[in-house]
């Protein structure tokens, strides 16, 4: 894959530490836009949150790991089986995890959660670890799509807690996996599409390479977000916001505004709604040559509309005038006058300027929401 510069989604992130006093900010997130090969220009783009757990300094230690080598994994990869690639990647970064763990006694139990999707041109595959989840926000409704690895959840389908109950449970952080334990996580590749249907696992995971539709938002974010932050908020905020970077700003001042009592991490991806795709870069002598050759032909047509229309000049004929017989007088001289020669009209060509071919200084591009 080639990366680009611009991707061909609206992005737009902010990661905060939160309110808690002395707490370091253990979240990291990275977005990446990629063409898929010179001949084939597929756009792709790639989002990874991780929120690192572990205590001091090592859950940001372990996040960054995290993210640094997914990231590359899938920067290297060729994006023809995006789950098996995604699958390797999170075990290859939980084995780098859990080897730097065991040899740093200060950094021992170190990991991270994990959320990364993959969207190549309209197609969406992701997979997650732990408790950090991903939105899809289509019109009017949200729906989370990754399930939480957690205590929490497993009450929530086997019906010991309600919904109510679950949000002021002392058990609400305690996740079953993480990248970077001793045994290689499960990544869950399951989506589901329904919050009211009881999807069973492999129909889920049939859900990947669901077709995003103009309009689509997803919402990639670690669980300082949503602890403090309702689904149905978390739509309201997104939908009213003028541009997905006021929509962040907006999501984490309002989980500060609750306590802000961990990290949050937002990373917000829309999908161009029809006529607003976003603009590709043009290279300068694209443009300059453009310009010049629109310059050539424009004024190549006004000549040749100018010698077809023009009338054509025809000199006027010079009728020369009679000469005069001289009379004879006897014995008078009389000199004969020289006759007056007039000339013809000389038709000379009319030379018609070419306009002056300067192009327009090139426009400066303007960042797209």
């Amino acid at each position: 894959m080639i990366p680009v510069e611009r991707a061909h989604l609206f992005v737009a992130a902010l990661s905060h530490k939160g309110m808690k006093k002395g707490k370091n900010n253990e979240d990291r997130y990275a977005i990446s836009s990629y063409r898929l090969t010179e001949d084939n220009q597929t756009p792709l783009l790639f989002a990874i949150v991780a929120d690192g757990i572990g205590g001091h300094l090592a859950g940001e230690v372990a996040a960054e790991m995290v993210v640094d080598y997914v990231s590359q994994a899938i920067a290297e990869g060729d994006a023809e089986n995006p789950i098996d690639t995604i699958n390797h990647a999170v075990e290859g970064a939980s084995e780098a995890v859990r080897i730097l763990s065991e040899e740093d006694s200060k950094k021992q139990g170190m990991g991270a959660t994990c959320i990364c999707v993959w969207i190549i041109d309209d197609k969406l595959y992701a997979g997650a670890v732990g408790d950090s989840r991903l939105y899809l926000m289509r019109g009017a409704v949200i729906q989370q799509l990754t399930t939480d690895h957690t205590w929490i959840q497993e009450a929530l389908e086997k019906g010991i807690l309600t919904p109510e109950q679950a949000r002021e449970h002392p058990n609400a952080h305690v996740i079953r996996q993480y990248v970077g334990g001793k045994n290689l996580p499960q990544v869950d590749f399951r989506l589901r599409l329904h919050a009211d249907k009881g999807e069973e696992t492999k129909a889920e995971r049939k859900n990947q390479g669901l077709k995003l539709e103009a309009g689509d938002t997803l919402l990639l974010c670690s669980d300082g977000l949503t602890d403090l932050v309702w689904n149905d908020e978390i739509l309201e905020i997104v939908r009213s916001s003028k541009n997905l970077d006021l929509a962040v700003k907006k999501l984490v001042d309002t989980a500060n505004e609750r306590g802000g009592h961990d990290n949050i991490t937002v990373v917000l991806l829309s999908v161009p709604e029809k006529g607003n795709k976003l603009k590709k870069d043009i290279p300068l002598w694209w443009i300059i040559g453009g310009i010049t050759a629109a310059l050539i032909t424009i004024a190549t047509l006004v000549g040749f509309i100018w010698y077809i229309l023009e009338p054509p000049t025809t000199p006027t004929p010079t009728i020369p005038a009679p000469t005069a017989l001289a009379t004879e007088i006897p014995s008078t001289p009389t000199l004969e006058q020289a006759p007056t020669s007039t000339l013809e009209p000389t038709l000379s060509a009319t030379l018609t300027p070419w306009p002056t071919n300067t192009p327009e200084p090139e426009p400066t591009p303007t960042t797209t929401p």
